[in-house]
């Protein structure tokens, strides 16, 4: 299950995605997270999830990699859809036992929050997955610059984010070979109750927390014995520039957000 989680992977590449500048992918991915949460009825969330599709396929990203994403977030999913069953009493009654009532309006809530929550991941993932740490620290770094006004260290702020999202994948690893090293000692993390399995995972959270720890005081060495100092008087090998792609891709997150906004008001909310 470990294996599976891709969050924080840079995968290479050379599609319309790759390509466009960081500054604008990450200004993109931020208003498509709130986009997400604009559609009131089914079309203008099939709007929106047509605009996801139409991205992944401009990224030529395997389709088993954007699923890898989102299987380990499945049962949250599954449990926040399960709750708005619940809270939901519009449309005709399936079901009533006590307290507990389904509700058909509560199904269509339900399904509704779990494709958004689908879109708002999978848009998300596509950020990391086309866009490597260093390209991703300069953007964060260019976009932050204005609070440098306020005395704020803008570019140890992205470097800080960068790494954290960097390690994402480092920590999952090492967290799947500890707990592999464990079950071939003989440690049962598998059976039981739920106490028992969280007793289980001690083994393997204090070899991890160890492991984090020696992983970060290493990176700041060598970071020192490289003679790092932060932003001042640091120059790039890569300038970041705006191209036409750039500027057509802000254009079609326009059309989105217009799209979905007069929807809104054409036709009926769900929720």
């Amino acid at each position: 299950m470990l294996a599976d989680i891709t969050i924080g992977q840079y995968f290479p590449g050379n599609s319309v995605l790759h390509r466009m500048d960081p500054r604008v992918k990450l200004i993109l991915t931020f208003v498509y997270i709130i986009a997400v949460f604009f559609p009131k009825n089914w079309l203008g969330l099939a709007l929106a999830t047509a605009y996801l599709i139409f991205s992944v396929c401009c990224s030529r990203l395997p389709l088993r990699l954007v699923w890898k994403s989102i299987r380990p977030i499945l049962p949250l999913i599954m449990i926040t859809s399960a709750l708005n069953i619940f809270y939901s009493s519009k449309g005709v009654e399936l079901f009533h036992w006590g307290f507990l009532r389904i509700t058909s309006g509560g199904l269509i809530t339900a399904a509704f929050i779990a494709v958004r929550i689908l879109c708002l991941i999978a848009g998300s993932s596509l950020l990391t997955y086309t866009t490597s740490p260093t390209t991703l620290t300069d953007a964060l770094e260019r976009l932050l610059r204005p609070l440098k006004a306020l005395h704020i260290n803008v570019h140890e702020l992205s470097m800080m984010m960068t790494i954290a999202l960097r390690f994402i994948p480092t920590l999952i690893e090492e967290t799947d070979k500890i707990m592999s090293a464990q079950k071939a000692r003989g440690a049962d993390m598998e059976s039981g109750g739920l106490l028992q399995r969280i007793r289980a995972l001690i083994p393997v959270l204090i070899p991890l927390f160890v492991s984090s720890f020696r992983r970060a005081y290493e990176l700041a060495t060598a970071m020192e014995c490289r003679c790092y100092h932060g932003g001042d008087g640091r120059t790039r090998m890569k300038q970041l520039h705006m191209t036409q792609l750039d500027g057509w891709c802000l254009l079609s997150m326009i059309l989105l957000i217009a799209g979905v906004v007069a929807l809104n008001f054409l036709i009926p909310a769900v929720l």
